[in-house]
């Protein structure tokens, strides 16, 4: 997606999208960040307020309608300190019940050549990992964007049993050219899981240039789809058994010494 500044715009394009998803079979579906407002800080704050019950709403009905599993990227909620807000990652079944949370843990604070960007100005961390059983023998860790520099979190994940990682975001084009992919292969190489990634891509109604290119990769480091640049959809099948395969000829997750 390429998410603007209107809520009703951007669930009218991500209900389009979901509907190609669900047509190519998808059961597990995941959206980017801030899918349903990409916007000012100075916004932020009224969406969380005035959106936030309309935003919940339509994923849990866009999962119930398609019986499916949906990650809602993330959205901006009200936190306990009130001058600021999560950026959270919402597991929806599919009976269109909220069964996981996530609060984003690490806050995207850097000053590069050309730019500069501060969430930890508007957005408090989340405090904890969150990870959920989904259907028979797949558990989810959940994750958002700038956490995947953090390998330690996804460790954590691993160590408690997921096989797969989801990881919506909304990489810059200068980092997410240097550092994107290989990130991602090496979160599902080192932990042996599937790792979902779904990027915001394009030039935004704010200013800001996303790197899109969403994959999804097996444990073997391979990518299996991904979206070269621009909005779409990509599915691809998960097998438990070619997962357990990997973990059974390359037993790293059991050498391990520390976490």
């Amino acid at each position: 997606m390429c998410s603007g500044e209107h809520v009703a715009d951007n669930l009218e394009k991500a209900a389009t999208l979901l509907q190609q998803a669900v047509k190519q079979q998808a059961r597990l579906v995941l959206l980017p960040e801030t899918f349903a407002c990409v916007t000012q800080n100075t916004e932020k704050r009224r969406i969380a307020t005035d959106m936030m019950p309309q935003i919940v709403s339509w994923l849990q009905d866009q999962a119930r309608v398609h019986q499916i599993w949906l990650i809602g990227g993330s959205i901006l909620a009200l936190s306990d300190q009130h001058e600021k807000l999560h950026n959270r990652s919402l597991m929806i079944s599919p009976n269109g019940e909220i069964i996981a949370r996530y609060n984003k843990m690490h806050l995207f604070d850097i000053d590069l050549a050309k730019e500069s960007w501060h969430e930890s100005a508007h957005v408090q961390a989340g405090e904890k990992p969150v990870s959920i059983d989904i259907e028979t023998g797949w558990k989810l860790g959940l994750s958002i964007c700038y956490d995947l520099r953090f390998p330690e979190l996804y460790r954590t994940y691993s160590a408690n049993a997921c096989n797969i990682l989801s990881i919506p975001a909304a990489f810059i084009v200068s980092t997410g050219k240097a550092h994107w992919q290989a990130l991602l292969q090496a979160r599902a190489i080192e932990n042996q899981c599937y790792v979902l990634a779904a990027g915001q891509s394009g030039t935004h109604e704010d200013g800001r240039n996303t790197w899109g290119h969403s994959m999804i990769i097996d444990a073997w480091g391979n990518i299996l789809q991904q979206l070269d640049a621009g909005e779409g959809v990509i599915t691809a099948p998960l097998s438990l058994a070619n997962l357990n395969r990997v973990r059974q000829h390359l037993p790293a997750l059991q050498h391990r010494r520390l976490l």
